[in-house]
């Protein structure tokens, strides 16, 4: 029996261990999970429980907003917009959120959280006890500064880590998240005990192999994110700490998305990755995906991180697609096998 809302919002109480983590460990990513993300999700926390994951990232886009989520449709026939708009967001907590159970989920933001009548007050209301959960708001302590707003930009460390969440949910960054992380990266570039930067957003970053799905989808998006992108890059040029920048909105799975013209023009390029596979309506890749070191589509899937502290590149990042077969059973029982069927073969972009 996978716990009740109430039950995953105490468990929310508990920061995670300690925050220190000794040898070799993993965490978990991805993200889109409208549409099919009820069918897709179980079997992603499946999955991250026997990979030992520390936590799991959710990259944004809980639900379609937009439109009835085909899974929704299924267990809630006759759900008329009205309806499905008052449910949605608690339909993601109760049927892809506590799959997750005592593993820690860290949520993003994406576009998705602010089509009307959804706005980004009403989303940072709603999840609250996750974007501010204790181990968040005792970071924000520790930083010196306490604001007790919740927000949808945040860090946390683990083991010599510092993930960073962004929030360009709204295709731009505020002037207050990039003060934020500025400050933010000044004080990373003289902690001795940061040895790298892992930082995750919905949009990626201007200029990347998906430009006309991304930041540079808007002048003050491409603006701000390339600042951004400056700022990353800085710093790993000098401060030699590795800097790994992960993303999702394009629904498929691609690796190396910043090896483009642009990017080495103004800079190295840093490892990218796309990772908007957790049930959306993939997409097709496009054209210029032969520049990527890995590219698929039409599949499910997460990324799995192995960190070792002790090596110079120390996050491995490795793609796990998921198959129809591995699918649980009370997920079958729930949406049938012809809706799970149709799900992974049909949900896909023409």
């Amino acid at each position: 029996m996978w716990p009740n809302r109430l039950f995953l919002l105490l468990l929310l109480l508990t920061p995670l261990a300690s925050a220190q983590i000794n040898g070799v460990w993993r965490f978990a990513v991805s993200g889109d999970s409208r549409n099919c993300g009820d069918v897709v999700m179980p079997l992603i926390a499946q999955h991250v429980h026997s990979d030992n994951a520390l936590f799991y990232w959710h990259l944004g886009d809980f639900r379609a907003i937009y439109m009835v989520d085909q899974d929704y449709a299924q267990t809630h026939p006759g759900a008329t917009m009205p309806d499905y708009l008052a449910g949605a967001w608690n339909d993601f907590i109760d049927s892809q959120l506590a799959y997750f159970g005592t593993t820690p989920v860290f949520l993003a933001l994406g576009n998705h959280e602010n089509i009307p009548p959804k706005d980004h007050d009403q989303v940072l209301n709603q999840f609250a006890d996750w974007l501010n959960a204790p181990l968040i708001r005792d970071q924000r302590t520790k930083d010196g500064n306490p604001d007790p707003a919740v927000k949808g930009y945040y860090h946390w460390l683990v083991s010599g880590v510092d993930f960073i969440t962004l929030d360009n949910s709204l295709n731009t960054f505020d002037a207050g998240q990039m003060a934020w992380l500025r400050d933010l990266l000044a004080r990373d570039a003289k902690d001795y005990s940061i040895r790298a930067l892992v930082i995750g957003m919905h949009e990626a970053l201007p200029d990347s192999i998906s430009a006309d799905h991304s930041m540079n989808q808007s002048p003050d998006g491409t603006r701000t994110g390339r600042a951004v992108s400056d700022w990353l890059a800085d710093f790993k040029f000098h401060t030699h700490k590795p800097v790994y920048v992960l993303a999702s909105h394009s629904h498929y799975y691609m690796k190396g998305i910043y090896n483009t013209k642009e990017w080495l023009t103004r800079s190295a390029a840093l490892p990218g990755w796309i990772i908007g596979t957790a049930g959306a309506i993939r997409y097709q890749l496009p054209l210029e995906h032969g520049n990527a070191q890995e590219a698929k589509t039409a599949v499910y899937g997460y990324l799995l991180a192995t960190v070792d502290i002790s090596k110079d590149d120390p996050i491995q990042f490795e793609f796990h697609e998921l198959n129809e077969d591995e699918v649980p059973q009370d997920t079958l029982n729930t949406y049938s096998p012809a809706v799970v069927h149709n799900c992974w073969v049909h949900n896909v972009q023409n």
